[in-house]
């Protein structure tokens, strides 16, 4: 597929345009062309990625793949209304929270905020998750990660196509940033600064540690704003800090459950930059084997490790690990009597005539898992 983009306009010669061209030796700037081709035929391909400066004609390129008009534009976005209720409306709710955990977006307080008040990291990601659910056939995203903390950027590249990769449409980014290549571990690369393409997955995704510190509560204060619980403390807990270059990244709390001789976690929170990165459940499994091996501080008492989350996305991903085996399924806030005294009070600050509804306390449907470990995995 070759692609030949010549863009025009206007040749000015006013005063200061003309002393531009004589300094700069520059004849003239109204004349632009860049010929690319794709030659991805033979690719049975996903992502795609154009990569070059800006003005070197990614966007042109763009606009006249897939026979032109795919490029994806934020649309849908209600300003009276929650980010939950704006992608797929008609979607079903564990696909949509799904895909707003699959690109890391996991923080639930913002999937409960208009796309307008957002940082641009959120907004970064929560496009991404529309695009994700919404899942068309073939799509172009321009200017890739361009207006995000570059940390954010590789980890939101890393996710997305992670995400992406599981559907059966095809993707082209568009970006003047190079150090997204090994994340994204595109099928093809074209860059328009020396016109070569690059294909076949030849990029390898870049490694870190993770270091996890024992520790004591301490460190609770930099996690607990990313926190989507308001809980009192752990009793007796035993607190774990995963850091990468000494950055603090994630937290679990682990305290004793005696009576069935295992250990609960609790408090887990991966930092909001680097959600996406795959390190939270890697974090949680080593904690959780620290101590059904023995080497906690019960030695080997402790049999299980048990661990309850209402995180849609969480839930799923235990759910798939064979490390972990799900225990049980509650809905708190189901309780009648708790429920009415909730509405008459509801009503009662509403100052309304009439009949009221609601929902009669804070429904959270609870999951509870334990941990096997490596030995059954």
């Amino acid at each position: 597929m070759k692609i030949e983009v010549k863009n025009n306009c206007t040749d000015y010669n006013s005063y200061r345009a003309a002393r531009v061209k004589s300094l700069f030796n520059a004849e003239s700037g109204a004349n632009f062309s860049i010929t690319a081709d794709l030659d991805v035929e033979d690719l049975d391909w996903k992502i795609g990625v154009v990569v070059g400066p800006s003005g070197s004609g990614k966007t042109s390129i763009g606009k006249q793949l897939f026979g032109g008009g795919k490029i994806y534009e934020p649309r849908g976005w209600d300003s009276d209304k929650p980010i939950i209720d704006c992608i797929a409306p008609d979607g079903d709710f564990n696909d949509v929270t799904a895909a707003l955990a699959a690109v890391g977006l996991g923080s639930v307080p913002s999937w409960l905020r208009p796309y307008h008040v957002l940082s641009n990291g959120e907004k970064f990601r929560a496009d991404l998750a529309k695009i994700v659910c919404e899942a068309p056939e073939n799509v172009i995203v321009d200017e890739f990660t361009s207006v995000v903390d570059r940390q954010i950027a590789k980890f939101g590249a890393l996710a997305f196509q992670k995400a992406w990769r599981r559907n059966k449409g095809k993707c082209v980014l568009l970006s003047c940033h190079y150090d997204i290549l090994d994340w994204v571990e595109p099928d093809w690369i074209f860059d328009t600064a020396t016109g070569k393409l690059e294909k076949g997955r030849l990029r390898q995704r870049p490694k870190f540690d993770l270091e996890i510190y024992e520790t004591d509560k301490r460190y609770w204060p930099l996690f607990e704003p990313h926190y989507y619980l308001r809980l009192p403390s752990m009793i007796a807990a035993t607190y774990y800090v995963g850091t990468v270059n000494g950055e603090p990244v994630c937290h679990v709390g682990v305290a004793p459950r005696l009576e069935v001789k295992g250990m609960r976690a609790s408090r887990m929170v991966v930092m909001p930059e680097w959600q996406g990165a795959g390190v939270g459940s890697r974090f949680l499994d080593a904690v959780c084997d620290i101590h059904v091996s023995g080497q906690g501080k019960y030695g080997d008492r402790v049999k299980a490790v048990y661990f309850h989350t209402s995180h849609p996305g969480l839930c799923a991903g235990l759910r798939r690990s064979k490390k972990w085996v799900q225990v049980s399924a509650e809905l708190y806030g189901g309780n009648k009597a708790k429920s009415a005294k909730t509405i008459a009070k509801s009503h009662k600050k509403s100052k309304k005539k009439g009949p009221t509804a609601g929902y009669g306390g804070h429904f959270r449907a609870v999951q509870g898992f334990k941990y096997i470990g490596e030995r059954n995995a």
